[in-house]
């Protein structure tokens, strides 16, 4: 069998030929080796760069200067070792056949390295790779081989040739499976798997190369003699092509670990540049949190400061004027208490959306500070301006708003301070417009204000009166207690007394309720003065029990916001138990308004006082928006009608034919009356024909204090003017 002018083993032996034996260099023979591991090693980095390269341009070059690198190191490597063999025949080279012998070796080798560029790869296709790679490197060797001329002839034993064969093929594709197990691994692992990789692949494939030369056998004439070892110079070529070949493929390497460091340099900059844009976006977001309400889209107050601190320095720069509206949406709490949060912040986006619609554009900042407390600063010439603003808010808002299938009608209350007539810095200003706002309520809501200095003096006064008060509960100073007597009409003897607190203020003489109870209530210390107002009710009817009064009851009024209180309960039986006062003779008012404010809330606490023993009375009925539905179904005893139906009750038949028809429904749901604001003897006539059960006002007594009390009721009892009338009835 012929190729490339070398044979099979045959027939040598027919004319007596005689084999040629032959040796290597060792030397030139570890060169050849450490030229297959250092091009095993570049073609991994080869893949390496291939596999990570972004752009295709980058993956074909590095692909093919991998192919390059393989098959310009196996090549090296077999010529290399092709030189290191020592005979005692002169050996000629084709060079046409040995250059071919590189172009099977590439071919093979670009092969190779587009298929481990494959991100997945079948093992199939992996073993019919390994085959065309193995053949290549076989067809490599055995190609060099026939390029070699000699006088001898050259046979070669097919067991050798198999043999060889195979091992390409096989090492091909463990080298396969080996360059595909390297992408999973990372770090020292990873260059370690490396190393071992190009060393096994570099003794394998010089392995294929001397399993080859093993299978070759040269036979020379009978008729050529015997002859001596040739001595050649072959160690300098094969010195130079390793050197040659080493600085290619180290060239290789590190235009490889070049690259590698400026891609981990341009993905450590492409993290940079992405964590810069993650930091701009979330500082963006952080500005819009800190800036804008995220409810309403709204600037919120720091970002309302912000801009306001600005357009200040514009107006004080160019002398001119700005307004600022400070607004609160009258009843907002009823809408949440009654409808839900949820519908409550809808309702704030709809008025949000209304007020941005009433604003001059961008000329105005319209911003939300929380909860139902919106503010505009708006750029004027006159006053004038502010106001009108202020109105057409107020008219927007009165348009009906569809809300958890509610038409709602809104109302606002609206509090303007202008700069630079009522301050000149946004504190001051804001200031000025809250006290603006707080008028507005005060003056019954639905309604704007102009900041005007007599409010500071308010303002200043309630403060000093709110730190004053705090310090008269604190240290128990300056508060008293003044009873005015409840008479029975049936009996005509005072039955009880309603505790009215005072206040003996250093400065301001004897305070009476409506001088403090507010900014108790706005400042939280209405539940201390609650508290201290029926302890000191109960310990002074103690005292009246130990003069003899054993009978006598008292009423103590309780404040809306102490309705809400779940501890109110328990106060209430500690004072009585440390005054050793029966619980029926304690009677708790309350108004109207607060038992209807939180009407669940509120029944269940006054069915736990009820069941104390506690009486229950609802205080200035007919001033409120009570239902006789909820009404029945609360545990009172009594009702207390408002002195605004007695004072004309004598000429308004209408105030007349009320408290009669309140008379006879109290009585129907077995409640005592009390009618407070007495002042004539024309009203008790009438209020006793009425069948009213109970009388308080000036008629009777005015308000006194616990030492005057004895006396006063010591008169009360022994005079005749509230039994007399009534047994003339009788007898009539």
């Amino acid at each position: 069998m012929d190729w490339f002018e070398w044979q099979f083993l045959g027939k040598h032996v027919e004319h007596s030929q005689q084999i040629l034996h032959s040796s290597h260099n060792l030397y030139l023979v570890l060169i050849a080796w450490l030229v297959a591991c250092a091009a095993s090693l570049a073609t991994l980095q080869m893949v390496e760069r291939a596999c990570n390269a972004e752009k295709t341009t980058a993956k074909t070059l590095w692909r093919w200067l991998g192919a390059s690198c393989l098959a310009g190191g196996i090549w090296a490597m077999h010529f290399i070792s092709m030189l290191a063999f020592e005979s005692s025949i002169e050996v000629h080279y084709n060079l046409v056949i040995t250059i071919g012998s590189l172009l099977i070796m590439w071919v093979s080798a670009l092969l190779a390295m587009y298929l481990l560029n494959q991100p997945s790869l079948s093992r199939a296709r992996m073993m019919l790779a390994a085959l065309i790679f193995g053949l290549g490197i076989g067809g490599m060797h055995y190609s060099g081989m026939s390029a070699m001329h000699t006088y001898s002839h050259q046979q070669y034993d097919p067991i050798g040739v198999a043999l060889s064969l195979v091992l390409a093929v096989g090492g091909s594709y463990w080298a396969l499976l080996m360059a595909i197990a390297l992408r999973s691994t990372q770090g020292v692992v990873h260059q370690l798997f490396k190393y071992a990789i190009s060393c096994t692949a570099g003794t394998a494939i010089l392995s294929v190369h001397f399993i080859g030369m093993w299978a070759l056998h040269s036979f020379s004439p009978l008729d050529a003699g015997s002859q001596a070892y040739i001595e050649t110079n072959h160690w300098q070529l094969a010195l130079m092509v390793a050197v040659i070949t080493l600085l290619l493929i180290g060239s290789s390497i590190s235009a490889a670990l070049v690259d590698k460091k400026l891609q981990q340099k341009e993905q450590d900059l492409a993290r940079v540049n992405a964590l810069l844009s993650q930091l701009d976006e979330a500082r963006m977001f952080l500005q819009q949190v800190a800036h804008y309400d995220p409810l309403t889209n709204l600037i919120n107050r720091r970002g309302f400061n912000q801009i306001f601190a600005e357009k200040l320095a514009d107006a004080t720069a160019n002398n001119n004027k700005l307004a600022v509206l400070f607004l609160d949406i009258d009843h907002f709490k009823r809408i949440n208490d009654s409808l839900g949060h949820d519908a409550g912040d809808e309702l704030l986006q709809n008025i949000a959306s209304l007020i941005r619609g009433t604003a001059r554009g961008h000329e105005d900042v319209v911003a939300r500070f929380g909860g139902d407390e919106f503010c505009i600063l708006i750029d004027i010439h006159q006053r004038d301006e502010a106001q009108n603003m202020a109105k057409r808010i107020m008219h927007t808002l009165k348009d009906p708003i569809e809300l958890a299938g509610r038409r709602m009608v809104m109302t606002t209350s609206i509090g303007i301070s202008v700069f630079p007539d009522d301050g000149t810095t946004p504190t001051e200003l804001l200031k000025q417009a809250d006290l603006a706002l707080y008028q507005s309520k005060g003056n019954g809501r639905n309604s704007l204000n102009f900041f005007s200095r007599n409010l500071t003096t308010r303002a200043s006064l309630e403060l000093q009166i709110e730190e004053e008060l705090r310090h008269a509960l604190t240290e128990d100073t300056g508060l008293v207690l003044y009873y005015q007597p409840i008479v029975d009409l049936k009996h005509g003897r005072v039955a009880k007394l309603e505790a009215l607190v005072r206040w003996e203020h250093p400065e301001h003489g004897l305070l009476c309720p409506d001088r403090f109870i507010n900014i108790a209530e706005t400042n939280g210390l209405i539940a201390q003065l609650d508290h201290w107002v029926l302890r000191k009710a109960c310990t002074d009817l103690a005292t009246l029990s130990r003069l003899g009064w054993q009978q006598l009851g008292i009423a103590v009024n309780c404040s809306a916001l102490n309705l809400v209180r779940e501890e109110l309960a328990d106060e209430i039986e500690s004072a009585l138990y440390t005054s050793d006062i029966a619980p029926h003779r304690l009677e708790l008012e309350v108004t109207e308004n607060a038992l209807m404010g939180n009407i669940s809330n509120t029944s269940q606490l006054l069915r736990q006082i009820r069941a104390l023993g506690v009486s229950l009375s609802i205080d200035d009925f007919g001033t409120g928006y009570s239902s006789l539905a909820y009404l029945k179904r609360l545990p009172l005893n009594t009702l207390k009608i408002d002195r605004s139906f007695i004072q004309d009750i004598q000429t308004s038949s209408q105030d007349m034919e009320i408290v009669q028809a309140i008379i006879v429904m109290a009585h129907t749901l077995q409640l005592q009356v009390v009618t407070e604001g007495v002042e004539t003897t024309e009203q008790l006539e009438l209020l006793r024909h009425y069948g009213c059960d109970f009388i308080q006002g000036y008629l009777i007594s005015r308000p006194v204090e616990l030492d005057a009390l004895p006396r006063v009721l010591e008169q009360l009892n022994t005079s005749h003017r509230f039994t007399s009338s009534y047994s003339a009835l009788q007898i009539q």
